[in-house]
């Protein structure tokens, strides 16, 4: 059934290797920097491969892994309009995380939907204070990508467009695609269905913009952090007066126990999703080495972007405004669980790595420690005005917003 893919791979991924190296490390070369990745690392249950390519002007994308001692966190972070909520997100829902669990003692969805809920807050205080001298950072937001691997338990949530996928075995010892995710976005009826039950008053907010639709003419995805002027009326920027918000940021959360038909997750930005399916996706995971899979995925699907505007041999001599007109920036990492290993302490020192940062630091991932040690004195963490709230008075040059491509929809595994 996949032959026909098989060679479609083979056929992509041949010539790509006069332009980037498959070997294993850090590819940032002059040749082609606009591609970052980790081939192969290690994490609290397995292994993880982590990509990321950079198509416009500014990456608007951010991407981190946290392999901690008691388990793992994946963030995929898809701005747009600018980088400053995305860049926020990064550097602030996982330490929300990561607060909130040792303050309880364990993770669950509540702690989660809470994470989010911070670090929404948090970024919306920076706007309130930055709008006057800096409107533009009221149309800035992000889609949020989180999954969190701990005690043997998956949990995944997440706003917007981005995307995890399972690849778990089925009947006949066959690879299958599994969506973990709803895509908070228009092109799925039921997302506009949603959006106009709770605006019965606005006839408006679904409309037509060169035939696609948008969430009150501007936007495509209905869950965000940020994009504050879709949800305080006093960040509105001469749009139509709000009778509420149409932006939301509480995320769509979803947990299961691992099994052992579970072989990987796919975490990954729309940018990816836009150029390839889920099973497409899964399919090549499954069917080629694990060192170097996510740059093969990203690869792939630049040149599915690019062979659909016949430019194929030459991608990589486009810069990167003409790429952005070719392809979104993506952002992917690929979990494989290691079964055997789900309830071994971790072999390798945990640390935490982020796309496009050569440099790491060490994993703060110790709940249970935290707990167990604080003896009443209890860790004192950085507020968000002290660690990065004050860094977002850098004035990003705007990007336009990442374009939405309509795709076929996907049946959805959780609810909302």
């Amino acid at each position: 059934m996949f032959r026909w893919l098989k060679r479609i791979v083979s056929v992509c991924c041949r010539p790509l290797s006069r332009y980037v190296g498959l070997s294993s490390g850090v590819v940032v070369g002059e040749d082609y920097p606009v591609l970052w990745h980790r081939d192969l690392m290690k994490h609290s249950c397995g292994e993880f491969s982590f990509a990321m390519a950079q198509a416009n002007q500014v990456c608007l994308d951010y991407g981190h892994v946290e392999q901690g001692r008691e388990g793992t966190f994946v963030g995929v972070y898809d701005g747009h309009s600018r980088l400053d909520a995305s860049r926020f997100a990064c550097d602030n829902l996982s330490r929300h995380l990561i607060t909130l669990a040792r303050e309880n003692g364990t993770i669950d969805e509540e702690v989660l939907n809470n994470a989010f809920a911070a670090t929404e807050d948090g970024f919306l205080s920076i706007v309130e204070r930055e709008f006057h001298g800096d409107p533009g950072i009221a149309s800035t937001g992000c889609c949020c990508l989180v999954g969190v691997i701990w005690k043997r338990r998956l949990y995944v949530a997440n706003l917007g467009d981005s995307r995890a996928v399972l690849g778990h075995i089925g009947r006949f010892n066959r690879i299958l695609a599994e969506q973990l995710t709803n895509d908070h976005h228009v092109r799925i009826k039921e997302v506009r269905d949603e959006l106009r039950a709770l605006h019965p008053d606005n006839p408006n907010i679904m409309s037509r913009v060169r035939g696609t639709w948008h969430v009150n003419g501007i936007k495509q995805v209905t869950r965000a952090i940020g994009d504050a002027f879709l949800k305080k009326p006093e960040f509105a920027l001469g749009a139509e007066p709000l009778t509420g918000a149409v932006i939301r940021a509480d995320p769509s959360v979803s947990s299961r126990n691992l099994q052992p038909c579970d072989r990987f997750v796919i975490f990954a930005s729309a940018g990816l999703w836009d150029l390839l399916s889920n099973e497409e996706a899964v399919q090549i995971v499954h069917t080629y080495p694990r060192e170097g899979i996510a740059r093969r995925l990203v690869l792939l699907a630049m040149n599915v972007a690019a062979r659909a505007r016949k430019k194929y041999y030459d991608l990589m001599n486009h810069d990167k405004h003409v790429r952005r007109a070719l392809h979104d920036d993506i952002t992917v990492v690929v979990i494989f669980i290691d079964h055997e290993k789900l309830n071994d302490e971790l072999t390798v020192p945990g640390m935490s790595v982020q796309g496009f940062v050569d440099t790491h630091r060490p994993s703060h991932f110790n709940i249970e420690q935290e707990v167990a040690t604080e003896s009443g004195v209890t860790e004192t963490e950085p507020t968000e005005t002290e660690s990065s709230e004050t860094e977002h008075t850098e004035i990003v040059p705007t990007e336009t917003e990442s374009s939405e491509t309509e795709s076929t929809e996907t049946e959805l595994t959780e609810t909302v």
